[in-house]
């Protein structure tokens, strides 16, 4: 069963976006770093665009690539950051990111292109059972370039994703 670690109660709601976080929101301070997890920082806005889903209505979930003590380590940079959000999920040993996505079934994931590990088929969505997937509103974002470009207003958001 994934590791699902609390990061704010008072922002679990109905309309949930799932939002990757190593490649999407956040990325390595400087290519020194891409091993250092603890060394990422923000991209560009994305505390901000997040923040203001939230304010919208919005059950924000993050979900990392790390797993046992990193995805502790993970939640806190989160917290750090002032990123707001329900919970970080972590997959446990022998899941896969498939698993967590048709678990959860976020209305809205969006994640990056994970360019540098290989492409589509490392991405969240890519397994997903086709009933599952069509009714999750996909958003792919270019790895390690952000959210900024993505609306801040929740409804505008299906107008750029892809089912």
């Amino acid at each position: 069963m994934m590791r699902k670690i609390l990061l704010n109660a008072k922002y679990h709601i109905d309309l949930t976006i799932m939002v990757f976080v190593e490649g999407t929101i956040i990325k390595p301070k400087s290519w020194l770093s891409l091993y250092n997890h603890n060394r990422y920082v923000p991209i560009g806005n994305a505390v901000k665009i997040i923040k203001t889903w939230q304010q919208q209505g919005a059950n924000i979930i993050f979900c990392t690539s790390r797993k046992k003590s990193q995805a502790d380590d993970i939640a806190i940079l989160l917290k750090e950051y002032g990123f707001i959000g329900s919970f970080l999920i972590a997959r446990e040993p022998k899941e896969s990111y498939k698993d967590i996505v048709e678990m959860l079934q976020p209305d809205i994931l969006i994640e990056d292109d994970c360019k540098s590990i290989g492409g589509a088929w490392q991405m969240c969505i890519t397994k997903v059972n086709l009933d599952i997937k069509k009714n999750i509103l996909s958003i792919v974002v270019p790895e390690f370039q952000g959210i900024d470009h993505l609306s801040l207003n929740i409804e505008q958001l299906y107008d750029v994703g892809t089912f």
